[in-house]
C-alpha cells in the first residue's frame, strides 16, 4: 500500500468471547493484505488449530488493527507469536480527535468512519453481531456465516478507513503507540493475582459489614440513619468540631469525592468516615473481574484519557475501588510480588523539560519539597524530614497543586492553611522555579495561540473552544508521564518481566520467589531507561514495595480499613471456620 514502507500490510479483526477475568476465547478470524489482496477467513477449530498466524507477522509486516490489544490479546490465548509491527487506528484516531468534541459514534471504529467521511454499519448491527460473539459458541451454520460476515465487515472498514488516516500519520511514533497496545494485551493477559477466599467472603457478608461498620465508624461522628448518609447531621458536626467546609454555588456544602479527600488530609479524623463512605458507594464486589484461575483481568483502556494514561473500569479494576480493598492482591504460594513507581514524576519531569536548573537541583536531592522548601529560604540548609516535617508537608501540597493545576482556594483546603498563607506558597514558587513558570507560561501561550500541544512522542491535545488553562499546563507533564510508563511497559514485558498491572505512575509486577530481586532490578532498569528517552538522557528514580509470599499487598491508606473490616467479619455470627483467611494477625 502507498505511503506504508512494508511489503505486506495485514488488516485483521477476530471476534471472541471474553468471560469476567478470563482470557479471550477466539472465535474467527479475518486478515487480508492490502497489498496482494490475499485474505484469510478461519473459524473455530481452523483457527485454534494453527500454531501460528497464517498471515506474515515480520519486520516487513505491518498489522493492521482497531484497537490492537484485543487481537494481540487473541494472537496470546491461541499461542502465537506477536507482529513485529502493529499500527492501530483506534490510537492514530484518538490522537487526531483528543480533545475535541466527542465524535458521532464516539472513538470506536464507526466513530472514526463517520468522523472521516465514510458510510459505517449500523450501530444496531455491530451490538447485535458483538452479543453473539460475546454469547460464544455452539453456533449454527447461520451465525457462523454472519459472525464471519460480521469480522469481514471490519476488515473491509480498515482497508477503507487507512488511506484516509495516512495522511496525518506520524508512523514512527504510531508504530511506538502499536507496539504499547502489544504490552498492554501481554499486562491484560497476565492480571493480578487476588485471594479468592477473601474475596469470596467479602462478597457473601458485604451487607452485614455495611452495617457493622457504620455502626463501629459512625460512633465517633454520629452522621448516618440506617445506611444512609446525611448532610444535615454531617453539618452539625462540622459546626460542634470548628471545621470550615467549602460549599456549592447553590450554598450546599460541597461533599464530591475529591473535596472529601481534602478535606481529610486537612482534617485527619475524618480518614474513617472517608473510606466508610467510599466503601459504602463504591464497593460493587460483584463487578470485580476475577477468573477462574484467580486473576483480575480486565480492559486496561489503553489512551482513553485526554493524558494517553489508561482509564480501566474503577469496578472491575482492582486498583480502582477503595484503597483497602488492595489488600485482596496475594501472590500465590512460591512466588512475590513489587509494586514499582516512580519518585515524583512530574516533578521530575517538570524540571527536565523545563530545564529549571533549582527544580533539577531538587528532584537529584532526593526530597524535592524539603529542597524546595530550602530554595525558597522557608527552612535551613540543615533542615530534614524528621525536623520541619509540617513545614515539608506544605512545600510538598504546593508543589502538587501546581502540578494538578489547583488554585490557592483548592491549596488552603488541602493544607488546612488561610487562603493567604496558600498564596504565598504559590508565590515562593513562581519566584523558586522561574524557568520552569516561563516554560509552562510558554505552553499556555502556545496551545492558545496554535491550538494544540503534543508529548516528545507525539501525543496530541487539540484546544477546543473553552479550553482550561490549568488542564492544558497540567498536559505535558501527565501526558509525557504516560507515555513514559507505557514505554517502560513494553521494554519490560518484552524483556520478559510480567507486569500484572499498569497503575498511574507504577507497575505491578510478579515473580518466583528466587528469581523475584532479579526482576526487580531488571524492571527498575526498564523504567529509567524509559525515563531517559523521554527526557532526552535525564533518568527518574524509582522506588519498590515488595511483597513475599505468605504475605499480602497493602496500600497504607488502606490499612486500618483492611483490618477493621476483618475484625467485623471475624465477630458475626454463625461465621463458618476457615473463611477469615484475609484477616492480619
Amino acid at each position: 500500500m502507498r505511503g506504508l514502507p512494508f511489503e505486506h500490510v495485514i488488516a485483521v479483526d477476530f471476534e471472541f468471547s471474553q468471560p469476567d477475568g478470563e482470557l479471550p476465547r477466539p472465535i474467527c478470524l479475518v486478515a487480508m493484505d492490502l497489498v496482494s489482496g490475499d485474505t484469510w477467513r478461519l473459524f473455530g477449530d481452523e483457527l485454534t488449530s494453527l500454531a501460528a498466524p497464517p498471515y506474515p507477522i515480520g519486520d516487513e509486516t505491518v498489522v493492521v488493527a482497531y484497537y490492537a490489544s484485543a487481537e494481540m490479546g487473541c494472537h496470546l490465548a491461541l499461542g502465537w507469536p506477536p507482529p513485529a509491527n502493529v499500527l492501530d487506528l483506534f490510537t492514530e484516531f484518538r490522537c487526531v480527535s483528543n480533545g475535541l468534541p466527542p465524535p458521532t459514534g464516539g472513538a470506536g471504529l464507526l466513530g472514526a468512519l463517520v468522523w472521516h467521511g465514510l458510510d459505517a454499519m449500523d450501530a444496531v448491527e455491530k451490538d447485535a453481531m458483538r452479543a453473539l460473539a460475546i454469547r460464544g459458541g455452539p453456533y449454527t451454520t447461520t451465525e457462523r456465516d454472519a459472525l464471519l460476515a460480521y469480522c469481514e465487515s471490519d476488515v473491509i472498514a480498515l482497508e477503507r478507513l487507512l488511506p484516509r488516516m495516512l495522511g496525518s500519520l506520524d508512523l514512527p511514533r504510531a508504530l511506538l503507540r502499536g507496539r504499547y497496545m502489544k504490552a498492554a494485551a501481554r499486562i491484560e493477559a497476565t492480571g493480578v493475582p487476588i485471594d479468592t477466599a477473601a474475596l469470596d467472603t467479602l462478597r457473601r457478608h458485604w451487607g452485614a459489614i455495611e452495617d457493622a461498620l457504620i455502626h463501629a465508624i459512625d460512633a465517633d461522628y454520629q452522621v448516618f440513619e440506617g445506611r444512609s448518609f446525611k448532610t444535615a447531621r454531617f453539618a452539625e458536626y462540622l459546626v460542634r468540631h470548628n471545621i470550615p467546609w467549602p460549599l456549592l454555588p447553590s450554598g450546599a456544602l460541597d461533599l464530591t469525592d475529591d473535596t472529601f479527600k481534602d478535606m481529610a488530609r486537612a482534617h485527619p479524623q475524618l480518614n474513617a468516615l472517608l473510606e466508610l463512605r467510599v466503601a459504602l458507594s463504591k464497593m460493587r464486589l460483584a463487578d470485580l473481574a476475577v477468573g477462574a484461575d484467580g486473576r483480575n483481568r480486565c480492559l486496561l483502556s489503553a489512551f482513553r484519557a485526554r493524558t494517553g494514561r489508561n482509564q480501566p473500569s474503577n469496578s472491575r479494576f482492582i486498583f480502582g475501588p477503595s484503597t483497602w480493598l488492595r489488600g485482596l492482591i496475594h501472590p500465590p504460594p512460591g512466588w512475590g510480588l513489587a509494586y514499582l513507581d516512580y519518585a515524583q514524576q512530574e516533578f521530575g519531569i517538570a524540571a527536565a523539560l523545563s530545564g529549571d536548573p533549582l527544580m533539577l537541583e531538587a528532584y537529584r536531592s532526593g526530597d524535592p519539597y524539603l529542597a524546595f522548601a530550602k530554595q525558597a529560604g522557608a527552612v535551613p540548609p540543615t533542615a530534614t524530614k524528621q525536623t520541619h516535617s509540617a513545614v515539608r508537608d506544605q512545600f510538598k501540597a504546593c508543589v502538587l497543586a501546581v502540578q494538578y493545576g489547583m488554585g490557592e482556594e483548592s491549596l488552603a483546603m488541602r493544607i488546612g492553611q488561610p487562603v493567604a498563607r496558600a498564596r504565598e506558597l504559590l508565590r515562593l514558587h513562581r519566584e523558586t522555579y522561574r524557568v520552569f513558570w516561563r516554560w509552562s507560561d510558554g505552553a499556555l501561550d502556545f496551545a492558545m495561540l496554535h491550538g494544540r500541544l503534543w508529548t516528545v512522542f507525539g501525543w496530541t491535545l487539540h484546544v477546543d473552544t473553552d479550553p482550561n488553562p490549568r488542564s492544558l499546563r497540567n498536559f505535558l507533564m501527565q501526558a509525557n508521564g504516560a507515555e513514559m510508563l507505557r514505554i517502560a511497559c513494553c521494554l519490560a514485558t518484552e524483556r520478559g518481566i510480567r507486569v500484572c498491572a499498569p497503575v498511574h505512575d507504577a507497575i505491578l509486577i510478579e515473580a518466583p520467589l528466587d528469581q523475584l530481586d532479579d526482576a526487580i532490578a531488571k524492571a527498575q532498569a526498564a523504567m529509567a531507561e524509559a525515563s531517559r528517552l523521554v527526557l532526552g538522557g535525564f533518568e527518574l528514580a524509582s522506588d519498590a514495595a515488595v511483597v513475599r509470599y505468605p504475605d499480602r499487598y497493602a496500600d497504607k491508606r488502606g490499612v486500618q480499613m483492611w483490618q477493621t473490616v476483618w475484625d467485623t467479619i471475624a465477630q458475626l455470627p454463625q461465621e463458618p471456620a476457615g473463611e477469615i483467611e484475609g484477616r492480619e494477625e
